[in-house]
């Protein structure tokens, strides 16, 4: 898959994968999706939905996560929070580019360039917040995201950039 294909479908996949609206209750019944299926697939994955007023309406890390999880997570969520992208299209962006987070004008400590945070962006509003994973390469990270973000949302054609690298 080229860089420009990968691009395509991310933007795809942000265009089709928008809520109407998101509570509280749509986190909790996606945060614990989310964690069903991390167990299906046997992977030590934390999982937070955060908001951009700063509130975490939810967070879980399956055994064999660590502080690094949550460190990156609070990364993936600053970038999502910034670009309004999700972090895999902003580092598929950086990559098509030759581009750093300098570039962006964003501090790498601060700044994630890697898939696993995905925007909740409502309809006709914008985007609110983010759901995040981390505990698997950042290509599965994002999968997992958009399996159960589209499971949740009931669309079933949603285009997936499964494996490999970018």
């Amino acid at each position: 898959m080229t860089i420009d294909e990968a691009v395509k479908i991310l933007e795809m996949q942000e265009e089709i994968l928008q809520f109407t609206h998101f509570t509280n209750e749509d986190a909790w019944e996606l945060g614990c999706m989310l964690v069903a299926e991390a167990r299906r697939r046997q992977k030590p994955v934390a999982i937070s939905i955060r908001l951009n007023n700063g509130y975490t309406v939810f967070q879980f890390g399956l055994d064999g996560t660590t502080l690094y999880n949550e460190q990156q997570m609070k990364m993936r969520h600053n970038t999502v929070k910034v670009t309004e992208k999700s972090s895999l299209h902003l580092c598929t962006l950086l990559q098509k580019t030759e581009n750093d987070l300098d570039g962006w004008f964003l501090d790498p400590k601060k700044y994630a360039i890697s898939g696993g945070a995905f925007p909740i962006r409502i309809e006709d509003v914008g985007v609110i917040g983010s759901i995040i994973v981390s505990g698997m390469d950042h290509m599965s990270d994002h999968d997992l995201l958009i399996k159960c973000i589209s499971k949740y949302l009931h669309i079933d054609e949603v285009p997936r950039i499964r494996g490999g690298k970018l």
